[in-house]
């Protein structure tokens, strides 16, 4: 049983762990695009979107530190359950997931860094 419950905490830190990369990307790549991208392509404002991908990275970081201190100081023996993935770690991955598949394909290629010239980077 205690093989079984470091193995489902194992599974939950490395969700969490997604979940914090997810929303990571999604801020830094938020932060790097223009302003007017935003507005051109038809979604919410960037500051809307950056106060969406910070709280999200936040409160996944809050899950994914809850699950590495568990499992690195309990040992990863007790189960701890859903609890912690919780509510806000899947409203984390909500929001992270709708800007990726759907925000950074619209906003790509609006005039964000790497753009030297109006024939591209060369």
């Amino acid at each position: 049983m205690n093989l079984i419950n470091s193995v489902f905490n194992l599974l939950f830190l490395v969700l969490a762990a997604i979940i914090f990369g997810m929303s990571v990307y999604g801020l830094v790549h938020a932060l790097r695009v223009p302003t007017a991208a935003f507005t051109s392509a038809g979604k919410l404002q960037k500051k809307i979107w950056l106060i969406i991908l910070a709280l999200a990275t936040l409160l996944s970081g809050g899950g994914l530190w809850q699950y590495f201190t568990v499992f690195l100081f309990i040992g990863g023996g007790t189960f701890i359950g859903l609890t912690s993935l919780g509510i806000f770690s899947i409203a984390a991955v909500i929001a992270a997931t709708i800007y990726i598949v759907d925000v950074k394909p619209a906003v790509k290629g609006m005039g964000g860094r790497g753009n030297s010239g109006p024939y591209g980077p060369w």
